[in-house]
């Protein structure tokens, strides 16, 4: 019998989705157990442990959440943020503007740190922005900012906020997987990623990890959580395996590929992971540079498995994609917020970070180069 729906599958080398992995399509597709079998348990176990290896912690609270890196985003801010509470937010992109969108509707007072989109945020910028407000109880930062490729400085914007006695909020949704990411070395209290990005998996689970000091904040809080289904302090009763207490209806399909995906990067290894995402971003600069195509960040600061391509004044943004996509069948992302129209998005990201995918996408850019020109104005007369 024919699939209801069978689609031809692109090379996804946007912002994400990354490829899937085989591995990972074939764990999915197991037979379905109940979310409150012995083996599920078994399986959530054994994801917390490798999550942990991955973040790099010991820290207990250390678990996907059901729904994309979104959710995560929701789960840190509802939970650790009260009303009325200063919460320092980094924007230097549309997802550090997320945070401080999402702060402000549970009621925090955001100061915003802001630096130009494309460059990083500056550890002294935080401070400063600090110093008048002794008082702020969170300070939260994109750690790849997917709207720019730009790789902010973790560690150090981490230190400046311990030194006001701050929470440190994490976005790595993108850098998990693809960069060193140090939770328990850097400090970092509260961090969430997504499955779809370097781990090579669908989209649909958010990997969080809370320590010590964020429990602390969270069960000490003055005022209700305001979400059921992201109330961590119900949620992490569903993964405590001495004494589980149903929460939701966990996707058991979806934790296999999770399960698998976690295997096959702790297989290949942290340094390996890392180096590969280096090559490939090195070839595709490399390889952008002879195409006469500008990045938009300096090396300094760029996010190896996602990078921005300024769009010539030449070049109609819209028909570059559309042959990509028409003709050789990859996706690339177009800007968002104020890169919109501006830049194109290149993710090699987890199984999309091959160097084939590069060759492969850098040819088709040559030709896509050439056809995607703006009709030259006719000369008067």
């Amino acid at each position: 019998m024919k699939s209801s729906f069978t689609p031809i599958p692109p090379l996804l080398l946007g912002p994400g989705p990354s490829p899937v992995h085989e591995s990972v399509l074939s764990a999915i597709s197991q037979p379905t157990i109940g979310h409150l079998d012995k083996q599920c348990f078994a399986l959530m176990n054994e994801i917390k442990q490798m999550l942990q290896q991955l973040f790099q912690t010991q820290n207990a609270l250390t678990i996907p959440l059901s729904g994309p890196g979104s959710a995560g985003m929701e789960a840190c801010i509802a939970n650790l943020i009260e009303p009325g509470e200063k919460v320092v937010v980094c924007i230097n992109g549309a997802f550090g503007q997320r945070l401080a969108d999402s702060a402000r509707k549970v009621g925090g007072h955001v100061i915003e740190v802001n630096a130009d989109w494309g460059c990083a945020i500056s550890p002294n910028a935080l401070r400063q922005a600090l110093q008048p407000h002794t008082d702020t109880q969170s300070v939260c930062f994109v750690h790849g900012e997917t709207s720019t490729g730009v790789l902010n400085d973790a560690q150090a914007l981490c230190a400046v906020a311990h030194e006001f006695g701050a929470l440190t909020i994490v976005d790595a949704v993108t850098s998990l997987g693809g960069v060193e990411v140090k939770v328990d070395e850097w400090g970092i209290d509260a961090i969430f990623s997504g499955s779809q990005k370097c781990l090579s998996c669908p989209p649909g689970l958010s990997p969080i990890s809370f320590n010590t000091r964020a429990i602390n904040k969270l069960t000490q809080r003055k005022s209700p959580i305001p979400s059921w289904f992201l109330d961590l302090s119900m949620i992490s009763n569903y993964w405590n395996e001495s004494s589980r207490v149903y929460h939701h209806t966990a996707p058991v399909n979806a934790l296999y590929g999770l399960h698998q995906g976690l295997s096959n990067a702790l297989n290949e290894g942290s340094n390996a992971l890392m180096m590969r995402h280096l090559e490939c971003n090195d070839i595709l600069v490399s390889g952008l540079e002879a195409l006469g195509l500008t990045c938009l960040v300096d090396k300094a600061h760029r996010l190896p498995q996602l990078t921005t391509i300024q769009i010539p004044d030449d070049t109609d943004d819209k028909a570059f994609r559309d042959i990509l996509m028409d003709e050789y069948h990859i996706e690339i992302g177009g800007g968002i917020g104020a890169l919109a129209g501006k830049v194109w998005r290149v993710g090699l990201m987890g199984n999309g970070a091959r160097v084939d995918n590069v060759t492969r996408l850098l040819d088709a850019m040559s030709h896509a180069r050439q056809h995607a020109l703006r009709p030259t104005a006719k000369q008067p007369g």
